[in-house]
């Protein structure tokens, strides 16, 4: 925190989660780290949720303090069991209350509530960990055989259900084993790695590739999602995932080379070459399945140079959402080389983040007002450039004299450097405030320039019919056509059901403004309803035929993944996408 509070100060769970409990599996990342909001930010919330400080005084129902205990008994036959740990190995096959729970869900709003409630809906029978990709081969192999259902558990940071085990069976947790390097080329500026590989344990390899690698220099992936931390490089794949350096880097479609599955039918092994002509790429058709073809077991990915001591950091603030929106099209579509970190936050996130990032507690601040910077009318614009040394420096020349045209009045580096610190552990604030009733969740879609207004108007209306509700909005992940609309919204909320159904108006509302419904989290099982009626039915059917080539037993990932084995009653469609 910047400054200690002077006030009365809630209750905060400082603590660590303790080992084997329910706090561990629904709160964010790690159990010994917390975070809670400063007071500035904590009264304004307060006078948002129309609370008072009696509200923080006790925790609104069960923090998830006690040991997990289920009595969900294994239902897979004890033969079954035995051939998986011929597999594997005894120690790496339980089914012990924990581990199951553990891997069952992922973190949705949806999740944690879910679980605060004490609500388990569904776990696997058994939790496996492999080691090697003919594990897993022979473990699909065996699944399928059997008629058994697999699921995959890579970070546990899907936020569209995408990894709960709705018909139990067998959920592979890749953390603990299946995490190595298989090769790197320098030559060709490529790595591959086993899917359950984190963010840190691949970036610190790339980083460290002189020594490990003997390589000439340090690489990295520029592959950073705000659940780095906290995510797997297969999840990242089979969601299509982006991070926060994409607009320069790409998003995780645009650095795979190549894709290794073990599927009910066989080996899938993709091309590894940049570029060819040979029919539909194959590596495009793969990417974004979620683990309902089959299991992604390796991943070749681009490498790129790791020059952190070009980077520029820069942050504008602009008198409102038009002008703004307007200077982020100039700069992408100048045509002057791209940012790496390109963030442009609405008037409602920007009143937020100014105290988030610390600024309110600046001269900044007061100059704002004086300059016609008016507050829920400014808008908060940062970021950084990356790459070589005259390239990095003439992005960040063209961004500034941009925003200069439009008006924009430099933050300096300070902003930026204060976003940094928190990119990665913001997630931990939703822990903190969900412990007194207010909820935290996000939903994003993709925009092209010319709808962007109407979408984000559309979208935050439907959001804001809750009363007392933030509903804070970003730009990022940029392009010269368009962009990712990133929607948060907080509000005093503690029903795992009510959740849900707010969670399914905002839904709807992206799909009727006709944006695409997800730019980067996938789709899951918590979106899939919305699948076909976003893509329309002649085109959802391609899915349908790679389904039935790939998993004619519909075993892998079952229970609504991509909407694959929803009934039609449980799909939601416009009636003008009824065809």
């Amino acid at each position: 925190m910047s400054k200690p509070y002077t006030g009365f100060e809630p209750k905060w769970v400082k603590e660590a989660a303790p080992k084997n409990s329910y706090r561990s599996i629904f709160r964010w990342g790690d159990p010994e780290f917390v975070k809670y909001p400063k007071e500035s930010l904590f009264k304004m919330m307060k006078e948002k949720f129309e609370m008072k400080d009696e509200d923080f005084k006790q925790y609104t129902g069960d923090i998830g303090m006690e040991k997990v205990k289920l009595d969900i008994p294994c239902g897979l036959d004890k033969v079954h069991i035995k051939a998986l740990k011929d597999i594997v190995g005894n120690e790496f096959v339980t089914t012990d209350d924990y581990p199951r729970l553990a891997v069952a869900y992922g973190k949705t709003g949806y999740d944690a509530l879910r679980l605060r409630e004490r609500r388990v809906d569904c776990v696997p029978d058994v939790v496996v960990y492999p080691d090697t990709t003919k594990q897993i081969e022979q473990i699909v192999e065996y699944s399928t055989k059997h008629n058994i259902p697999l699921y995959v558990y890579g970070g546990g940071s899907s936020v569209t259900r995408g990894v709960e085990p709705i018909k139990g069976g067998i959920s592979l947790d890749m953390r603990l084993r299946y995490n190595k390097v298989l090769s790197f080329n320098e030559i060709d500026q490529t790595i591959t790695v086993q899917t359950g590989m984190s963010g840190p344990q691949l970036e610190e390899a790339l980083n460290q590739a002189p020594t490990l690698f003997g390589a000439k220099r340090a690489y990295t992936c520029g592959h950073f999602p705000q659940s780095f931390e906290y995510s797997s490089v297969g999840g990242w794949v089979v969601t299509r995932g982006a991070g926060q350096n994409s607009t320069y880097y790409g998003c995780i479609s645009d650095i795979v080379m190549g894709q290794k599955y073990a599927t009910p039918i066989g080996t899938i092994q993709t091309s590894p070459y940049p570029m060819e002509a040979t029919g539909p790429n194959l590596n495009q058709i793969m990417m974004g399945g979620e683990g309902t073809f089959g299991v992604l077991t390796e991943v070749t990915l681009k490498v790129f140079r790791y020059m952190p001591e070009n980077r520029k950091r820069f942050s504008y603030i602009f008198k409102n959402w038009e002008i703004a929106q307007e200077a982020a099209r100039e700069m992408m579509q100048c045509e002057a080389g791209f940012s790496s970190v390109f963030r442009l936050s609405d008037p409602e996130e920007t009143n937020l983040m100014l105290r988030l990032y610390n600024v309110d507690e600046t001269p900044l601040h007061k100059i704002f007002d004086i300059r016609g910077y008016k507050d829920m009318e400014r808008c908060l614009f940062l970021g950084f450039t990356d790459g070589e040394k005259g390239f990095s420096k003439n992005v960040a020349k063209n961004i500034k004299r941009i925003a200069k045209q439009y008006g924009g009045m430099s933050l300096t580096s300070f902003v930026t450097k204060s976003w940094e610190k928190g990119r990665f552990n913001d997630p931990y604030l939703r822990d903190t405030l969900m412990d007194f009733g207010i909820t935290t969740d996000t939903l994003e879609c993709t925009v092209n320039w010319s709808n962007m207004a109407q979408v984000h108007r559309d979208v935050r209306e439907v959001c804001h019919k809750l009363p007392n509700t933030i509903v804070t909005t970003h730009m990022s992940h940029c392009y010269p056509q368009g962009a990712n609309l990133y929607f948060i919204f907080i509000t005093k909320l503690s029903d795992a059901e009510k959740f849900k159904a707010y969670h399914s108006t905002i839904l709807d509302a992206i799909q009727k403004s006709g944006a695409a419904m997800s730019h980067h989290h996938g789709i899951g099982k918590m979106f899939a309803p919305w699948l076909e009626g976003q893509l329309g039915r002649k085109e959802y059917g391609v899915f349908k035929v790679l389904k039935d080539y790939f998993d004619p037993g519909y075993n892998m990932n079952p229970g609504g993944t991509l909407g694959l084995d929803l009934k039609e009653e449980e799909k939601r469609f416009l009636k003008s996408d009824i065809k």
